[in-house]
């Protein structure tokens, strides 16, 4: 094991000069899985702990009714007391909000509506951070920017940022950006693990030469990679027995049993090692993780001072490998 000498606590956002923690606490668990008190209490221990991001999304909080989280984190943001400039707001638009006709995509009219729907939900004048929640197909960027600029030059966005995107989304993102003289995104949030290393082939380039951040969401791949098989055979497994560990699982097994043996050897926590890989990753600039425990957001503020050596990360390549012949696309797959 090599010397734990730290990843650094904080980072640019993108191109910025906005510094964010390279964990940012991620609210999708929050109104089902954690109940509202102890939401308000995991936000006031990661803010304790220098977690300076906030990341949610307006859909967030369906199991009650979508909006509920984004509510959530305006009483908090009311009753904490917080200065407004030491936390990052972040915040996603582009999900089908009701069965009503135009309540979804990336329409212009939606995402100014939406936003200002944000505002009044989180009682905020103003979002730092506003990302497309996914893709919309049929709305041209040149709508896409005049709503996300209207929005900027009110004061209303700082930032915007795009999650679940392609890489040729983010050229086509920033390509039509600069032909309006925009600053255009700046992060994007993807899936990326050690089981889900698509984004190494083009996502990764793109960000990088479009001056991006990037921050991987479900790190542990929602619990496949946090010591699922000791966690079932002790009955105690609650999210990574459900939802994408569990379709995973099937397909991945022997390498998950191999990576929990290899933890074990190493005498780290599985959760520990899988989040300080992601936060290793050449490219990647943080993670979003989905504490909910003051256990579960402690575990992830020790993957920040693990750095696991050389051979340690040949190790994990070989159980985990990358896409083809690994590194970025086209040689990644050219024989």
């Amino acid at each position: 094991m090599s010397e734990k000498r730290g990843q650094g606590r904080y980072t640019r956002l993108g191109r910025s000069a906005t510094l964010v923690s390279r964990l940012w606490l991620g609210t999708v668990n929050f109104s089902g899985r954690v109940p509202d008190s102890a939401a308000i209490r995991l936000m006031d221990e990661a803010l304790d702990r220098g977690i300076n991001c906030v990341d949610t999304a307006d859909i967030y909080g369906w199991r009650v009714h979508k909006g509920h989280t984004e509510e959530l984190l305006g009483r908090w943001l009311a009753r904490s007391g917080v200065p407004r400039e030491d936390i990052v707001i972040a915040t996603k638009v582009g999900e089908e909000m009701s069965g009503r006709v135009n309540d979804g995509g990336l329409s212009a009219r939606h995402i100014i509506s939406s936003c200002e729907q944000s505002l009044r939900r989180m009682k905020l004048d103003h979002i730092d951070l506003y990302q497309m929640h996914r893709v919309d197909h049929s709305a041209p960027w040149d709508e896409i920017w005049q709503a996300m600029d209207q929005l900027v030059t009110s004061g209303k966005v700082r930032y915007v940022g795009s999650s679940n995107f392609a890489g040729w989304n983010i050229t086509a993102a920033q390509e039509c950006a600069m032909r309006r003289q925009s600053f255009g995104l700046v992060a994007e949030q993807c899936l990326y693990n050690l089981a889900v290393r698509h984004a190494d082939l083009e996502l990764l380039p793109a960000a990088r030469a479009y001056g991006l951040g990037v921050f991987a969401w479900s790190p542990l791949h929602g619990g496949l990679l946090s010591g699922v098989l000791r966690k079932l055979a002790a009955g105690t497994a609650v999210k990574s027995a459900q939802g994408r560990a569990q379709r995973l699982l099937p397909e991945v097994r022997p390498a998950v049993e191999a990576y929990e043996r290899f933890c074990e050897k190493i005498g780290e926590d599985p959760a520990v090692v899988g989040l300080s890989w992601v936060l290793s990753r050449p490219g990647i600039s943080g993670a979003v993780i989905g504490p909910r425990t003051t256990q579960h957001l402690d575990s992830a503020l020790r993957a920040l001072d693990l750095v696991l050596g050389d051979d340690e990360l040949a190790a994990l390549d070989d159980i985990f490998p990358a896409v083809g012949n690994g590194g970025q696309a086209p040689e990644a797959w050219i024989a």
